[in-house]
């Protein structure tokens, strides 16, 4: 039992079909859930990447997160919610592993180290969501953005550039940061004259976007 214990490997655990688990391919485009459907479940990224966007009651639409393989989402049904609070979309084609609430509960009463998996990432998500409000109540739309492209972009101190793994609209990056995307279109156009970005299909962001957030140089204009 106690080898058993010490043998336990909580992403095998979350890549197995099981009691309470299932694993299904989300094609792009497609929902997992959408928002005000019922809470039943947890769900874990293994491949892809997740948009969360939220719809008011007026009906303006908001992207709040885009979440990467590695990452849990729907775990507010763990907390008494019994809604779903966003609608989730596959940006690319994503396999994704569902644990029902009482698998969910279940594994976390009686799998120490799976137990550390999600508290890892609540914490993280926590910390993630705490720099996101700090980040729009004081800093400008153009390093909101600059800020958005290197967590997008999974971006290392020691990498001379990195690449986003995934199409993302100039529409979507507005609504991640709260401006207009004609905004965005300008920072964007200003950051690749500037050397910080490229496009090659894709958007590529190079190590000078990120040594001028860190030492916070004027290229990046805080009263935008």
């Amino acid at each position: 039992m106690v080898k058993a214990a010490k043998d336990f490997d909580p992403r095998a655990f979350l890549a197995k079909v099981g009691a309470g688990k299932s694993i299904s391919k989300v094609g792009k485009g497609r929902s997992v859930f959408v928002q005000g459907d019922a809470a039943d479940a947890v769900f874990y990224i293994q491949e892809g990447k997740i948009k969360l966007t939220v719809v008011s009651d007026q009906g303006k639409e908001a992207v709040v997160g885009i979440l990467e393989p590695g990452q849990f989402f729907g775990e507010g049904c763990l907390n008494g919610h019994p809604l779903r609070l966003a609608t989730t979309t596959a940006m690319e084609s994503c396999v994704i592993t569902r644990i029902s609430k009482t698998a969910m509960t279940t594994a976390l009463e009686g799998k120490p180290k799976f137990s550390q998996l999600f508290m890892a990432y609540l914490l993280a998500r926590n910390s993630r969501i705490e720099e996101d409000l700090i980040d729009q109540l004081f800093n400008s739309s153009e390093k909101r953005l600059a800020r958005l492209l290197l967590l997008l972009a999974n971006f290392g101190k020691e990498a001379s550039s990195q690449p986003i793994g995934v199409n993302i609209s100039q529409e979507t990056l507005a609504e991640m940061i709260g401006t207009t995307r004609s905004r965005v279109s300008f920072f964007m156009n200003k950051f690749r004259k500037l050397g910080f970005i490229s496009y090659n299909g894709k958007i590529e962001v190079h190590s000078s976007l990120l040594n001028a957030v860190l030492r916070d140089k004027p290229e990046i204009d805080r009263k935008n």
